[in-house]
């Protein structure tokens, strides 16, 4: 029986496990994989005290910090439910491992929508990105596409805009976002949009030199010169593992209130999986931060 159980290898997660030991708090890290979404950035220029530093080196910073501390971190164990067992509660995990701690936080991101077409994969951090905020000055002066029709897709064309040579976007429906964004954007001279469109494959040797796409009415296809392919078809909450435990909302995100708990007592969430605005390294880390506090608090209070 641990103190506390922390589910989640990303910034949020590594970062509750840090304080969770400074507070002398017997404390568990369950991960699927360490680094999360972050793994996938190719650049990093706004988390503070690096003007620029990639993701697996960023990670690679956070991992070095949490083997600083007495901590127990199963990497590989990707926990499968998360139950209230008694007072406390029993995380199961796909290898048929059972642990048990009196409190829990789940930090378990997010993970992009796919496009599963050919190339996404082999091009990850290769020129495929999924987030312009933390990618998109790594662009400047180039050619790219944007792929999705809603708010987050107009919102990376409006970033890029203002700094690439050329802007593609191709979106599978009519554009879906908010009007006042869609009017923002259209109005841009190096914008190019291909509405009822699919996209076939993500080209390149060792990094990203073209998508192919194809027109849903006349099947046409066509190949654009790119560097870069951002991914904005929408995000998805790892929070299957809390399904039926805690209060989601509509996305599907774990509902917090500004200290970090959960609907259920001793339950708390931070990060990407929550229902937290802003989906950023430095917020994640942040509500991480909070989480673990506020577990200790807890602790406190069961003594």
């Amino acid at each position: 029986m641990y103190d506390l159980m922390i589910v989640g290898g990303g910034p949020s997660g590594m970062t509750a496990a840090v304080y969770a030991a400074r507070k002398k708090l017997n404390a568990l890290l369950l991960a699927k994989e360490i680094g999360g979404q972050v793994n996938w950035t190719l650049g990093i220029e706004n988390y503070m005290g690096y003007q620029f530093i990639e993701g697996p080196e960023l990670i690679k910073k956070f991992e070095e910090q949490v083997k600083q501390f007495p901590l127990e971190v199963k990497a590989g164990e990707d926990v499968s439910s998360l139950v209230r067992v008694g007072q406390g509660f029993e995380a199961k995990t796909d290898s048929g491992e059972t642990y048990q701690a009196k409190a829990a936080i789940i930090a378990t991101g997010k993970r992009p929508r796919p496009l599963n077409v050919p190339g996404e994969d082999k091009f990850r951090g290769r020129g495929v990105t999924y987030c312009a905020t933390c990618d998109g000055p790594l662009f400047s002066g180039m050619k790219v596409a944007v792929i999705g029709g809603g708010n987050s897709a107009l919102e990376s064309v409006d970033d890029m805009v203002k700094i690439a040579e050329h802007v593609y976007l191709v979106s599978l429906t009519p554009l879906t976002g908010d009007q006042i964004l869609i009017d923002k954007v259209k109005g841009a001279n190096n914008l190019t949009i291909f509405l009822e469109h699919e996209v076939l494959e993500i080209t390149g040797e060792d990094f990203v030199s073209g998508i192919k796409i194809r027109d849903l009415k006349t099947k046409q296809e066509r190949e654009l010169q790119v560097s870069g392919v951002f991914v904005e078809i929408g995000l998805i909450p790892n929070s299957e593992p809390v399904k039926g435990v805690v209060a989601l909302n509509r996305l599907g995100e774990i509902e917090v209130n500004c200290n970090n708990e959960t609907n259920v007592p001793g339950l708390f969430a931070a990060g990407d999986v929550t229902d937290v605005p802003e989906k950023q390294i430095v917020v994640a880390a942040g509500e991480g931060a909070k989480a673990a506090l506020q577990a200790h608090r807890y602790m406190q209070r069961l003594v």
